[in-house]
């Protein structure tokens, strides 16, 4: 409760999001004047808009740019120790920023990814500097295709932020022989993004996510994205000390059968449909998505907008997710299950 308590106190001005107050991309579009029709950018689009980009650290135009935002990052146990900061510096898309997983969150909560409150949102755009009316293009890395770019995108809606796309995906952007630049990023000026709302119907937090938990009944379809074994049990959890399993009701939905086995990109919606359906995942129903700490979450609430699966304002991600959970419900309550 304190997290809560904590959250509210937020200078955030909360909303619940309705079908009227959120309309769909292609009307946003349209209003806006974008250059994009959809959620999912290929690279060859991104490529075509950026090379008619407003050049986006020029102090002199105040027209709408296309910023190039990475989201680079890996889990805390890659066999390599890479770091989203150091791939960044090593090649990029032109003009890119770096949107730091690690560095915009809730330094206040003891889970890696929680979001971060309105104002901290806001000092990070400002940092990055980027104006609201900018189009923001979300993308990974190369090594591993789409991973925590659906995150940052995802972040960015709960925010508000009213042009936002993911790139599908830099892996391929890099094969396609598509301009990079390396090293040191060019500094960018500051500016003055505004403090924004935040988005309560987005998100579900500990103490609803316990209760549907309790008295769910399938009324409430809940997907993990972590793999099997992890999501069954019988796997560890690359967090140390953290119990394997999953939250009552959920299914398991590695998000890798989201992505192409090759190319590591979202698949066309078609087979993602089939892989939801295959699943046995109503979207009549509310759909709420889960993982360890919420970046691979937003990859499954991608693929369901991308495939147009259930009602739009009933998709929902656990912020805290499996991380959170583990440390929060004792072992013995029953709100662990695991696979025997």
């Amino acid at each position: 409760m304190a997290l809560v308590a904590l959250r509210l106190s937020s200078p955030c001005r909360l909303v619940r999001r309705t079908m009227s107050s959120q309309p769909p991309l292609q009307q946003r579009a349209q209003h806006r004047q974008i250059s994009f029709s959809s959620y999912i950018v290929t690279p060859k689009q991104l490529n075509e808009a950026l090379k008619k980009n407003p050049i986006p650290h020029s102090k002199i135009s105040t027209s709408p740019r296309i910023i190039p935002l990475c989201a680079a990052w890996f889990m805390p146990n890659d066999p390599e120790g890479r770091k989203g900061i150091d791939v960044f510096r090593k090649h990029r898309i032109p003009h890119a920023r770096f949107f730091d997983l690690d560095a915009v969150k809730d330094h206040d909560s003891p889970y890696p990814h929680m979001l971060p409150t309105c104002e901290t949102f806001a000092s990070a755009m400002r940092d990055l500097g980027i104006r609201r009316d900018d189009e923001i293009v979300v993308y990974d890395t190369e090594e591993l295709g789409l991973f925590s770019a659906p995150r940052v995108g995802w972040t960015l809606r709960v925010f508000g932020h009213p042009g936002v796309h993911i790139l599908n995906n830099y892996r391929l952007w890099v094969r396609e022989g598509l301009p990079i630049e390396t090293g040191e990023p060019e500094p960018v000026e500051k500016t003055n993004y505004p403090v924004p709302t935040y988005d309560t119907n987005m998100v579900v937090r500990f103490p609803e996510m316990k209760s549907i938990a309790k008295e769910n009944g399938g009324q409430i379809e809940i997907l993990d994205a972590r793999s099997y074994g992890r999501w069954a049990g019988t796997d560890p959890e690359p967090r140390p000390g953290l119990s394997s399993g999953h939250i009552p009701g959920s299914k398991s939905l590695p998000f890798q059968e989201l992505l192409d086995p090759e190319t590591k990109t979202l698949l066309p919606s078609e087979e993602l449909r089939k892989v939801l359906e295959a699943k046995g995942i109503d979207p009549k129903k509310t759909i709420i998505s889960s993982c360890g700490t919420g970046v691979t979450a937003a990859v499954i609430e991608t693929a369901l907008q991308e495939a147009d699966y259930g009602r739009p304002d009933d998709r929902r991600l656990y912020d805290g997710s499996w991380t959170e959970w583990a440390q929060r419900v004792p072992e013995d309550s029953g709100l662990i299950k695991k696979e025997t």
